[in-house]
């Protein structure tokens, strides 16, 4: 039996961000990491919250950070994930946020991104390899609950 009494749980936000697109149907915006884990894997935007900061607000933070989009709607909390392996480096907790935009606002990676690119939904649900950590569950969450 592994020994949890000192395990310590990092808080992190995700951030899930749609845009219609009346031609292609709906997109999701990724980065690709550009560091381990996962690096060179597509994920949501998003990272770890600071001291003294919401979850929320580190959510619009990371978003900024690592596409340069700054979004003026609020974001509605589409779950809690927790699952002791859902991060190879340790017990990560994340709140995902979601967001939908009425067009696809240009990103520019920055920060640990490598790159952000708007994905058509579809290829993204198709193809659950794609993204990185449990961001697949995460995405199908956020469009059962009826964010999108």
């Amino acid at each position: 039996m592994t020994d949890t009494r000192d395990e310590v749980a990092r808080l992190t936000a995700d951030v899930v961000l749609f845009a219609r697109t009346p031609d292609t149907g709906p997109r999701v915006l990724l980065i690709r990491r550009g560091w381990p884990p996962f690096e060179g894997r597509w994920a949501l935007p998003g990272g770890h919250v600071d001291l003294g900061e919401t979850t929320e607000a580190a959510a619009v933070r990371e978003l900024a950070e690592e596409t340069g989009i700054r979004i003026g709607t609020p974001l509605a909390l589409s779950g809690v994930y927790a699952d002791p392996g859902r991060d190879p480096r340790g017990r990560y907790v994340t709140f995902a946020y979601t967001c939908q935009v009425g067009r696809v606002i240009p990103a520019v990676a920055a920060d640990d991104a490598t790159a952000a690119r708007w994905f058509p939904v579809t290829d993204v649900l198709a193809e659950p390899g794609l993204l990185a950590f449990d961001h697949h569950t995460i995405v199908t969450d956020a469009l059962q609950r009826g964010v999108w």
